[in-house]
């Protein structure tokens, strides 16, 4: 059974491989193979990925043999909310979980269970820094 929150598979390979980088931040430049062996992602979604995330200046990417990705910014200047919402775009607390275009009640029948679950959600990526996470990384 799926749940009501969902993150997409590029919102879950940023997340990990901008934990990963600020975790290894003083081993200097990773490279999409090292990362993509790390989180076991493929290499070609997470090239993707960091694609977004150096448009979006969290990352610096240095091309060649010796190349790879080191963050622009210290890692707890970066929230999981910037970071969802540069593979996503804005964080939106309006989605019904059951995919009605056009509700013909109203009051939602879920008792507005869903909306809390995705403030509480949104609360979560905003307070929660990459230098949180860090110790999560095995």
């Amino acid at each position: 059974m799926s749940g009501i929150i969902h993150v997409s598979e590029m919102v879950s390979i940023a997340f990990h491989s901008m934990i990963v980088i600020a975790a290894k931040k003083d081993v200097g430049l990773l490279n999409v193979k090292e990362i993509a062996k790390i989180i076991g992602a493929s290499e070609s979604h997470l090239s993707k990925v960091m694609q977004r995330l150096v448009k979006a200046k969290f990352l610096r990417s240095v091309r060649g043999p010796k190349g790879g990705f080191a963050l622009i910014n210290s890692p707890d200047q970066i929230s999981l909310l910037d970071i969802f919402e540069v593979i996503e775009g804005p964080f939106i607390n309006n989605q019904c979980p059951t995919s009605c275009d056009i509700c013909s009640f109203k009051a939602c029948i879920l008792g507005g269970v869903p909306e809390k679950m995705n403030k509480e959600f949104k609360e979560y990526l905003m307070q929660h820094k990459l230098s949180d996470l860090i110790p999560l990384l095995k």
